[in-house]
C-alpha cells in the first residue's frame, strides 16, 4: 500500500509503488490492463473521440465568447464617459463569469479535467453599485474576459490542425475500400496527385494503393496524440484562466490548515486534562487522604503510620514520574537543549524493538518544526511498537534544500492503514497544517517505510 497525503514536491517520490490485492490483469489503479500497446488502440478509444469532440466544439463556443466579449468591452468602454459604461461593462464581466462555468463543465465531461469554480464574489456593501463595483475589480472577472480573447486564435489553430490530421487519416487509411469510386463516377484512375498539360499521377496501382493505406495508418495512430498536445494547452487555459486564483486556493488551504491547528490544539489540551485528572491529581489526592490517615495514626500507631508514610513516598515517586511523562509528552527538555538527534534517542530507547538513528543536520531548525518532527516520530515509533510486528527500526532525518525530511522504516508485516480515521491520518492532517507531507510505504508482507517532509524554518 502506498498512500501519499498532500502533494509531491520537487523532492521525488518515495518507494517504489507496489499495489496489493488487485485483481488480475489490473494495472494501475486497478484499470484492466490491455494486449494491445496504447499508439495503437488510441485511434478507437473514447478518450481520443472525447478529445476531439472538445477541439471541434471549441472553434463555435470560442467565437460566441470571443464576439460576445469584445463587444461588450468595447461598449462598455465607449460608454464610459457616461455612467452606463459602468453598468456594461460589470454586466458584460459576470456574463463571462457565468460563460466560463460551462467552458468548465465542457472540460469536465470531455477532458476529465476538474476545475474547482473561482472564489466568489464578495460585495462589501448591499445594493447594485457594490456588486458592480466587486465585479469590476474581481481579477477572476478579468481572466474570464482573457480567457475568451485567447481561446479564439488558438481554438481555430487547434481545430485546423485536428480536422486535416483527423481526415487525410482516415482518408488515406480506408482509401482500398473506396478508391473504385474516381473510376466509376469521376472518370479518372483514382485519386490524382499530380496533373499538368504533359502527363497525370494517379493512385491506382496495388502497390501505391498499399503504399497510401500504410501512410494513412501511421497519420490516424499519430492523430489522437497530436490532438492529447492540442488538448493540453486547453486544459492549461481552463486551469489558469477559469479557476481560482493561486492566491485565493492558498487562502482557503491556509483557512483550512487554521482548523486542523485548532482543532488539534483543543485535542491535545483535552489529552492533558484527561492525563491529569486521571493520573497525577487522582493519585495526589489519594495521598493527601493516606497522609491524612497516616496523621491520625501517628500518635495511636506510630508503626502502621510509619508504613503508611512510606507507601504515600512510593505514591509520590509515581505521580512524579507521571508529571514527567506528561511534560515530556508536551514539550520534552531534551529537545529543547540538545536537539533533535538526542530527542529522538531518547525516543528510540523506549521502543520495544532495537532502533538506529541517524541524524544528518547541520543546523537546527526552528522550534515549532523541531517538535512537530520529534512528535511524528514518536507516533510512528509507537506504531512499530504496537502493530508493526518489527524486529528492527530505523529513523533517519536529513535536509534537502528547504525541507526537512523525517523517515522511520521498520521490517515488519506491513499494511499499515492509512485511511481516514486512522493515527496516520491525524498525523498526516498535522503535518499538512504546516505544509508538510506524509507518505506511507507499506505493502502487505512489510517492509514499511514512512516519510515526512516539513518545512525547512530556520532556528533563532
Amino acid at each position: 500500500m502506498a498512500t501519499q497525503y498532500g502533494q509531491y514536491g520537487q523532492y521525488g517520490d518515495y518507494g517504489d509503488r507496489s499495489r496489493q490485492g488487485e485483481a488480475p490483469g489490473a494495472g494501475a489503479g486497478g484499470r484492466r490492463r490491455h494486449r494491445l500497446p496504447a499508439v495503437l488502440r488510441a485511434p478507437v478509444e473514447a478518450r481520443a473521440w472525447r478529445e476531439f469532440g472538445y477541439v471541434l466544439l471549441s472553434l463555435p463556443i470560442s467565437i460566441v465568447l470571443f464576439t460576445f466579449a469584445v463587444t461588450m468591452l468595447s461598449v462598455g468602454a465607449g460608454l464610459l464617459v457616461t455612467f452606463l459604461g459602468v453598468p456594461v461593462l460589470a454586466a458584460g464581466l459576470a456574463a463571462c463569469r457565468g460563460l466560463g462555468s460551462v467552458e468548465r463543465a465542457r472540460a469536465r465531461g470531455l477532458l476529465g479535467l476538474d476545475v474547482a469554480a473561482p472564489e466568489p464574489l464578495r460585495p462589501r456593501g448591499k445594493g447594485a453599485m457594490s456588486w458592480m463595483g466587486a465585479v469590476l475589480k474581481s481579477g477572476t472577472s478579468w481572466r474570464h474576459v482573457l480567457y475568451a480573447v485567447l481561446h479564439m486564435p488558438w481554438a481555430v489553430f487547434s481545430f485546423t490542425v485536428a480536422i486535416t490530421f483527423w481526415v487525410y487519416g482516415w482518408a488515406t487509411l480506408t482509401y482500398p475500400l473506396w478508391f473504385w469510386l474516381f473510376p466509376l463516377y469521376g472518370g479518372q484512375d483514382g485519386l490524382q496527385l499530380y496533373g499538368d498539360d504533359g502527363h497525370r499521377v494517379y493512385l491506382d496501382n496495388p502497390f501505391e494503393i498499399t503504399v497510401t493505406a500504410l501512410l494513412g495508418l501511421l497519420i490516424t495512430l499519430a492523430t489522437p496524440w497530436i490532438v492529447r498536445a492540442l488538448t493540453t494547452v486547453d486544459r492549461v487555459m481552463v486551469h489558469g484562466l477559469l479557476g481560482p486564483s493561486r492566491l485565493a486556493s492558498r487562502v482557503v488551504e491556509l483557512e483550512s490548515d487554521r482548523g486542523v491547528v485548532v482543532d488539534t490544539a483543543a485535542a491535545d489540551l483535552r489529552r492533558i486534562e484527561r492525563d491529569l485528572h486521571d493520573g497525577a491529581q487522582a493519585r495526589l489526592v489519594a495521598l493527601a487522604m493516606d497522609l491524612g490517615l497516616a496523621k491520625e495514626k501517628l500518635r495511636e500507631d506510630p508503626r502502621e503510620a510509619a508504613r503508611m508514610v512510606d507507601e504515600a513516598h512510593g505514591e509520590v515517586k509515581t505521580a512524579l514520574q507521571e508529571l514527567r511523562d506528561l511534560a515530556r509528552g508536551i514539550h520534552p527538555a531534551v529537545l529543547t537543549d540538545r536537539g533533535l538527534d538526542a530527542a529522538l534517542s531518547s525516543v528510540a530507547s523506549r521502543c520495544t524493538v532495537p532502533v538506529q538513528v541517524e541524524v544528518d543536520l547541520v543546523e537546527r531548525p526552528a522550534a515549532a518544526i523541531e517538535g512537530i518532527a520529534y512528535f511524528t516520530v514518536s507516533e510512528l515509533l509507537q506504531n512499530v511498537s504496537k502493530h508493526s510486528g518489527a524486529r528492527s527500526a530505523a529513523v533517519d532525518v536529513w535536509r534537502v534544500e528547504e525541507r526537512l525530511m523525517v523517515q522511520v522504516s521498520d521490517d515488519g508485516v506491513g499494511g499499515a492503514d492509512a485511511s481516514g480515521g486512522s493515527g496516520l491520518a491525524g498525523l498526516a492532517g498535522r503535518l499538512d497544517a504546516v505544509d508538510g507531507i506524509l507518505v506511507v510505504d507499506s505493502p502487505v508482507g512489510g517492509p514499511t517505510r514512512v516519510t515526512a517532509e516539513l518545512p525547512w524554518r530556520r532556528g533563532e
